[in-house]
């Protein structure tokens, strides 16, 4: 995919970065960034195990460029290993920066894992 979005497929959410989720300097906090990279990860994951997933680990998590206010973030999100419970995403992280002409650039990009988990809270098996 490099740099720029993909051409195909939807996102698994988009979002604009607020002044709220700033810090003093204007850039986005990069915790504000993490938690969408973990929503969009979490809904990919949620609809492959049919059900309640939790974050068990973030493998890797790159901050490739900064995000502003006014950025419309948009992360793709794909299944890139499957175990007994757990379920391994790639989430990348673009941003439209509407002030420049609608330049897309790649912001972020992460790996998580996820569980399936029962009512009980404790790992379940996939589907």
């Amino acid at each position: 995919m490099g740099n720029r979005a993909p051409a195909t497929g939807m996102p698994a959410i988009c979002v604009m970065a607020m002044p709220a989720d700033a810090n003093a300097a204007g850039d986005i906090f990069g915790g504000w960034l993490m938690s969408q990279v973990d929503i969009a990860g979490s809904i990919v994951a949620s609809r492959r195990a049919e059900g309640r997933v939790v974050t068990v680990a973030v493998n890797s998590f790159e901050f490739r460029q900064p995000v502003f206010v006014g950025d419309i973030i948009s992360c793709y999100a794909e299944i890139t290993r499957l175990g007994r419970t757990s379920i391994t995403v790639n989430v990348k992280a673009y941003a439209e920066r509407l002030r420049k002409g609608h330049e897309t650039l790649l912001v972020t990009q992460a790996d998580l894992t996820y569980v399936a988990v029962g009512a009980d809270r404790k790992p379940r098996p996939l589907p």
